[in-house]
């Protein structure tokens, strides 16, 4: 079932890796602080959450499913495997450098100007939930699309690093275990949207954000490097 390089814990460990990364992390602190301030009551807030979700999880999946089909189709497999190996070993470097250095030097970051972007788009959707409340969860959910377009720098290595696997393999036999990964990687946001629909304050959340970035850094970065070595492993 599995292609070779690539196991269930591997699959899981990097979607969960993938999804505590930082950037993700502050990123929908904000968005469900204010999406409890725009939709006032917790079920509102919890519909929107689960839209944008939703519409994450459809966006990261049909991401992938393009990747993957245009690898195997023109027979670019080994090349992106190779690419996607040196990928993931710069990016856990730069990682783990940022558990030492947080901010300094090069890091990995969301496309420049995106944090704007984003408050930019959620005062509109603010001013959109007193005219239509429907409107403003249609808006959520295209707001969940430009998140993950824009976060892909800073979060994408370990995707691209599973992509990379499961085009070595058979196409369709890579599409369950891509399922399965998105699966894994919007957990945390379920969790962050419980959390939040239950009373717990997104200021306490993005402080404790704040207090263990570095330490999600570390562990993403080593786990990257360890599953760089490996596919280079494999080849040999």
């Amino acid at each position: 079932m599995f292609p070779e390089g690539l196991t269930l814990p591997v699959l899981v460990g990097a979607a969960l890796l993938d999804s505590i990364n930082p950037c993700v992390f502050g990123v929908l602190i904000f968005l469900i602080a204010f999406m409890t301030k725009v939709f006032k009551s917790p079920n509102k807030m919890l519909l929107g959450g689960a839209i944008y979700t939703s519409v994450v999880y459809t966006t990261y999946f049909l991401i992938g499913l393009g990747f993957l089909k245009f690898t195997v189709s023109f027979g670019l497999s080994q090349v992106v495997y190779w690419i996607a190996a040196v990928i993931a070993i710069g990016a856990g470097l730069l990682e783990i450098k940022d558990f030492f250095w947080y901010g300094k030097g090069i890091s990995l970051k969301m496309i420049p100007g995106a944090e704007k972007r984003i408050r930019l788009y959620t005062s509109k959707i603010e001013k959109l939930n007193g005219s239509n409340l429907w409107l403003s969860y249609l808006s959520a959910g295209l707001l969940g699309i430009f998140v993950v377009l824009v976060e892909l720098p800073c979060t994408g290595a370990p995707y691209l690093a599973i992509l990379a696997i499961l085009g070595k393999g058979d196409y369709t036999q890579g599409i369950p275990l891509l399922l399965l990964y998105n699966v894994v990687f919007i957990l945390p946001l379920f969790v962050i949207i419980g959390v939040s629909y239950f009373g717990k304050s997104s200021i306490r959340m993005e402080a404790w954000r704040k207090r263990h970035r570095g330490l999600m850094r570390l562990l993403v970065g080593l786990f990257l490097v360890a599953l760089g070595s490996l596919m280079i492993y494999t080849i040999y």
